[in-house]
């Protein structure tokens, strides 16, 4: 919320549109979620709070008309959230939302106070930001309950992430954020495709996307803003790719409709893998009487570069040295060749060195200028999406379970 929400306390921006839009509206219930209403001032509210979010100036009639839409939505699967929390008895206490706030308002540069007041300046009641902090508190540690404990990340599941990532290293990349509209049907699509249009508009005019992301974004990237890394088109949808690849440089995308929703696209960067640089940790495990069979046993008994430097110490035939920092080109096409088919902790072939023969155990492998992430970083990243995948698959079956009633349906 912050730079939309400071430049917001200088001007009467969208909170007074949207509340002029609205005088004519009959005060009443907009819709009822499972018995519990939702009214015209809740939404009206929300759509205030949506429109400062994203910086809003001057909102037309057709961007007000929008956001009135998606804070219906936004307030829908709060109710939900919310229900779903008695269920289960989750308790969010007023010193959890002061909290929640007072983080948002450091991320403006403000105290919780003066967040509040950029709010009140603006139009919008602090009651609605309150409600929504409930909502998403409740619901991360009903999830977190429910599921944090049972999600299992694979070794398999980080190596072949990890690998992929490397992989991506020697393709083209691009720095993309991402804002994803889940849209199923037909109808769901024409209505997102609107919104994405208004955020657009928005976006344009200097809204961060960052906020956006994080406030709309359907992908399991809005926590972390809609960020994506630098990712090789190949890794991606390919309507998102194709749009991509069309892009004359860095800026903003049009909408991009896919199977079941649709995108925008923030193009930042790209990156050639001539850029890049690749660097090695190895262990150099060798044999000193130059007995192969010796070489290949020791080998094949140590899975690893620590393994093989215990090895090492354990038998006087053997010796091991550490080589850090190795900057790959400088290995020669043979080295290179050697060092590109092995996996982190495996063996090359044996190979003949200073008289004797010798394996190559790599240790680390990684792109100056890329940073690849380790293990835990990637079971993390690995454990957030998923957790992310799974709240937002049992958001769509509550939505879908529910007796949702909206005014005119």
């Amino acid at each position: 919320m912050a730079s939309a929400l400071v430049a917001a306390t200088a001007s009467s921006l969208s909170a007074p549109a949207m509340a002029q839009s609205e005088t004519q509206t009959i005060e009443g219930i907009v819709a009822i979620v499972n018995d519990q209403p939702i009214s015209y001032s809740d939404v009206r509210e929300r759509g205030s709070l949506l429109l400062l979010t994203l910086g809003a100036q001057q909102p037309t009639q057709q961007q007000i008309q929008q956001v009135t839409s998606q804070a219906l939505d936004e307030l829908i699967d709060e109710k939900l959230q919310l229900q779903e929390a008695a269920e289960y008895e989750v308790e969010v206490s007023e010193e959890d939302i002061n909290r929640a706030i007072a983080d948002m308002a450091r991320q403006s540069g403000l105290d919780r106070d003066g967040l509040v007041n950029v709010l009140l300046q603006s139009g919008v009641n602090p009651t609605s930001l309150e409600e929504q902090m409930r909502a998403e508190i409740a619901w991360r540690r009903i999830m977190g309950g429910l599921y944090g404990s049972r999600i299992r990340i694979s070794r398999n599941q980080i190596d072949e992430a990890i690998e992929q990532q490397r992989n991506a290293l020697t393709q083209v990349q691009y720095n993309l954020d991402e804002i994803f509209l889940y849209a199923p049907t037909e109808q769901d699509k024409a209505q997102a495709l609107q919104g994405a249009g208004t955020i657009l508009e928005q976006l344009e005019a200097g809204a961060p996307f960052s906020l956006a992301a994080q406030r709309l974004s359907s992908a399991p990237t809005s926590a972390a803003g809609g960020d994506m890394g630098w990712v090789a088109l190949d890794d991606i949808d390919l309507e998102v790719a194709e749009a991509v690849r069309n892009m004359n440089g860095p800026g903003i995308s049009e909408p991009i409709t896919v199977s079941d929703g649709i995108y925008l696209i923030n193009y930042k960067a790209k990156r050639d893998p001539n850029e890049l640089e690749t660097r090695v940790d190895l262990v150099r495990l060798a044999v000193v009487d130059g007995s192969e069979d010796a070489l290949r046993d020791a080998a094949s008994q140590a899975n690893s570069c620590q393994a093989a430097i215990e090895a090492a110490d354990a038998d006087p035939n053997l010796s091991a040295n550490e080589l850090t920092d190795i900057r790959v080109e400088d290995l020669g096409a043979e080295g290179q060749n050697m060092i590109s088919e092995v996996a982190i902790g495996q063996p090359t072939q044996v190979f003949a060195t200073s008289g004797t023969l010798a394996v190559m155990y790599v240790c680390d492998r990684r792109q100056s200028g890329a940073a690849v992430p380790t293990r835990e970083e990637m079971e993390d990243r690995l454990f957030g999406r998923e957790l992310q995948m799974i709240s937002q698959r049992s958001l769509r079956n509550l939505r879908r379970e529910a007796t949702i009633i909206q005014r005119g349906s």
